[in-house]
């Protein structure tokens, strides 16, 4: 059974993912720890997850997955015991939240509602993301595989990623492609491989062509006069520092 010791330990991470909530979330602003502690569904689950994950390193059996079964009932959030998370976690909202059995993440990092860290296929060994220090995921991203989020990286709401992203990088779209590296927009030589193909744009543009053409032709049998052809405009940049939203 795990000692005295492997619970003053969690009970140092889960103050330090209380002063991480309170750090980040707007709403915590004037709100006391205590207040955190018994009110918000992320710090329910991650105290959860760490008394879990104490008792699965200390090879504690059934015990651990009942505690995250529990959890994730009651808060929406569903981290695997065996998941490795550092200090400072903050999980804004929390629902539908997943954190897969060999998932890594660092430090400080962000993680905003319905984001999933998964894995692909049935593979054994390591099959989840590695998220280090810094990092924030938007609202609805889905990253998986065995991939690494470098650090400071931000990860925009609702992207899907399942190759590795550069630190300090800006990472938005389905599928995820970096927009900015270091603060700077991505430009050079191989910049056009962010612009990926949109299927659905595609698919409208090429009907508004053939419905073009078929009105001309409607219009030259008819002697009238032709309709004008609508116009399908790209979508304007999205703007400001942080892409994730929350």
């Amino acid at each position: 059974m795990p000692g005295l010791g492997t619970f003053a330990g969690v009970g140092k991470e889960v103050r330090r993912d209380v002063l991480a909530a309170r750090d980040r979330d707007p709403a915590a602003r004037g709100v006391s720890e205590l207040e955190i502690l018994a009110t918000w569904p992320g710090i329910h689950a991650l105290l959860a997850y760490r008394v879990a994950h104490a008792l699965k390193e200390a090879d504690v059996p059934l015990l651990p997955r009942l505690i995250s079964m529990l959890t994730r009932a009651l808060t929406g959030i569903e981290i695997h015991p065996s998941a490795r998370i550092g200090q400072g976690l903050f999980i804004d909202h929390g629902a539908g939240v997943v954190i897969g059995e060999t998932v890594d993440i660092g430090d400080d990092v962000t993680l905003y509602q319905g984001v999933t860290l998964g894995g692909t296929g049935f593979a054994t060994g390591k099959r989840h993301p590695t998220v280090q220090d810094n990092v924030t995921i938007g609202s609805g991203a889905k990253l998986l595989g065995p991939i690494t989020i470098g650090h400071g990286a931000k990860i925009g709401a609702n992207s899907v990623v399942i190759t590795d992203v550069p630190p300090n990088s800006t990472v938005v779209g389905n599928p995820g492609h970096p927009v900015r590296v270091d603060g700077r927009r991505v430009e050079g030589p191989d910049a056009d491989w962010i612009h990926l193909p949109d299927p659905i744009a595609e698919a409208i543009q090429g009907l508004a062509s053939r419905i073009g053409a078929l009105e001309r032709t409607v219009g030259d049998l008819s002697d009238s006069e032709p309709q004008s052809v609508a116009e399908i405009r790209p979508l304007r940049e999205v703007r400001g520092p942080n892409p994730a939203g929350g």
